[in-house]
């Protein structure tokens, strides 16, 4: 059964698998630095009412499983993220500083992908079969003529 969160004026089922790397993809988030960054991102999720619905903590990179309220972009997330987490580490863990000058822990960019519970083919389908009187062109984006 599938269980929509709700906000003040939407309900919604929002999920992404987020993954990031560490700069020049270094095996360096060891048991303490993962624990750390953990706790970080269970704080940063909290605080945007993110549920975390999986994670794993890898040598050199990071798998995040959410689910995002529609007001907060999948950018927005990571940016988070990932900037609160490095700007932590860094101010912690001063052997890192020496490792990561300037102040860039994790390597630019990100991989993300939504889920859902629909095909993008169940998805054409639906919304070409919408009306009887679809216009008979071919066209990818069809107007309804209400004259009719």
């Amino acid at each position: 059964m599938l269980i929509y969160r709700k906000g003040s004026h939407c309900v919604f089922d929002i999920k992404y698998h987020i993954v990031w790397t560490t700069k020049y993809r270094k095996p360096i988030l060891t048991i303490r630095r993962g624990t750390r960054i953990r706790e970080l991102i269970r704080e940063i999720c909290q605080a945007h009412n993110v549920e975390i619905l999986k994670g794993h903590v890898s040598q050199d990179h990071i798998h995040l499983f959410v689910s995002v309220p529609p007001q907060l972009s999948v950018s927005k997330l990571t940016q988070y993220l990932k900037g609160k987490t490095s700007r932590k580490l860094m101010q912690e863990d001063k052997q890192m500083g020496k490792m990561y000058w300037g102040q860039h822990f994790w390597a630019r960019g990100y991989f993300a992908v939504s889920s859902g519970n629909i095909t993008d083919e169940a998805i054409t389908e639906y919304i070409k079969n919408q009306d009887e009187d679809e216009d008979k062109r071919g066209d990818d984006f069809t107007i309804v003529d209400m004259k009719k």
